[in-house]
């Protein structure tokens, strides 16, 4: 089966845009720049500063980001109460961000967003062999991934610019790559994400987003009684370690199917082998549509009515239920525990593996092209 979305798409043209509607950090006030003056988010790293930015609207809508990492510290929206509901996951401090085996909580990940199958790939001939994070995988561009570089930031009103320089060979990747990513908060209450990218020297890349999610508000015990669709008529299965096959199965008659609106737990504990080897969902679905224009997933909290919907330029979705997630640390927001698929991540993506799958669409980016992607989070009540 050869789906409309794979080898027909340009790589080096894509776009990443994010419409989230409503977000504050409500433990410290804003500088001149727009910066947060939080003890918590401000310190120095190898001589570069670190500190919390805030972007806000004239609706009272607000985004805060760290550039540790370019995280989405918190989104706040207007339940359907008018009550503001921060939800996305995160912590009240950078120390805990720092920690092994932190999560990716908001963080912009490269340069290669998901898994590579034991972290190698060839390109123009030659083996590359990645830093090894995940049981034999590669995973969001290794342990010396984008989340935890410090990305040089500037603030322009209800813009932040992050700029950071990956050099040749960082986590094994080859090339210099210059990545800039802009996040803005328009007057619509949208945050728009929009990542440019060059190299000097042939390369891989795929950059994401990865903010958890519970639009009851972060903390709240679940989200399996959130109702989700996703428009793919199509997934792409994978095997023990969490790697796609290359085969491209329908949804149809699986759990997989989301082309209707269905709540998240009413099939995740099936008696299936994919569900299985994700510990629930933690797949790839390929996009019937990615004009940018069109909604590719939908999810709405029974709790809060937060209605978030999400448009991309991105040939895949990567839809993953909080399965790893356990809860022991009480090192959430306010002290709270994140417990077992206490949240959500759709992160928009080429997909995983696609340098070790002729069949995927190509991830390669070249000197003299251009890489740009654009994905929006849409807030409803």
């Amino acid at each position: 089966m050869k789906h409309p979305l794979l080898k027909s798409i340009l790589f080096p043209v894509i776009g990443f845009a994010v419409i989230l509607s409503s977000c504050n950090s409500n433990t410290s006030t804003s500088g001149q720049d727009g910066a947060k003056s939080d003890s918590n988010f401000t310190t120095t790293i190898d001589g570069k500063a670190l500190q919390l930015y805030t972007l806000k609207n004239k609706n009272g809508v607000s985004v805060s980001i760290t550039n540790y990492g370019g995280r989405v510290v918190s989104i706040l929206v207007p339940n359907k109460d008018n009550k503001m509901v921060d939800i996305a996951l995160g912590y009240d401090s950078l120390k805990s961000y720092y920690k092994e085996g932190e999560p990716f909580f908001g963080a912009l990940i490269g340069r290669y967003g998901n898994r590579i199958g034991k972290g190698k790939f060839t390109l123009e001939g030659k083996e590359y062999q990645l830093q090894i994070n995940n049981g034999p995988n590669s995973l969001h561009g290794g342990k010396d991934g984008f989340f935890s570089k410090v990305w040089d930031a500037k603030q322009d009103g209800q813009k932040l610019e992050l700029n950071y320089l990956s050099k040749d060979g960082e986590a094994g990747y080859p090339g210099n790559l210059t990545v800039k990513v802009i996040y803005t908060l328009t007057d619509d209450n949208a945050l728009k994400i929009d990542y440019t990218a060059t190299t000097d020297k042939t390369t891989v890349v795929n950059l994401t987003n990865h903010t958890y999610f519970n639009l009851s508000g972060e903390g709240s015990p679940t989200i399996l009684d959130h109702e989700l669709m996703i428009a793919a008529d199509i997934y792409t299965p994978v095997d023990s370690t969490l790697i796609p096959t290359g085969k491209l199965q329908p949804v149809k008659s699986t759990p997989f199917d989301f082309t209707t609106p269905k709540v998240i737990g009413k099939e995740i504990e099936n008696v299936d082998e994919q569900l299985k080897f994700g510990k629930g969902y933690d797949h790839n679905f390929a996009l019937v549509k990615n004009d940018g224009k069109t909604a590719v997933a939908r999810v709405k909290s029974p709790v809060s009515g937060v209605i978030m919907e999400i448009y991309t330029t991105e040939p895949g979705l990567q839809f993953y239920s909080g399965n790893f997630m356990t809860g022991v640390d009480k090192d959430g927001k306010g002290g709270k525990s994140y417990p077992h698929r206490s949240a959500f991540c759709l992160e928009t993506q080429h997909f995983p593996d696609a340098p070790n799958h002729a069949n995927f669409a190509s991830t390669v980016l070249k000197p003299g092209q251009t890489y740009t992607t654009s994905t929006t989070y849409k807030f409803l009540k």
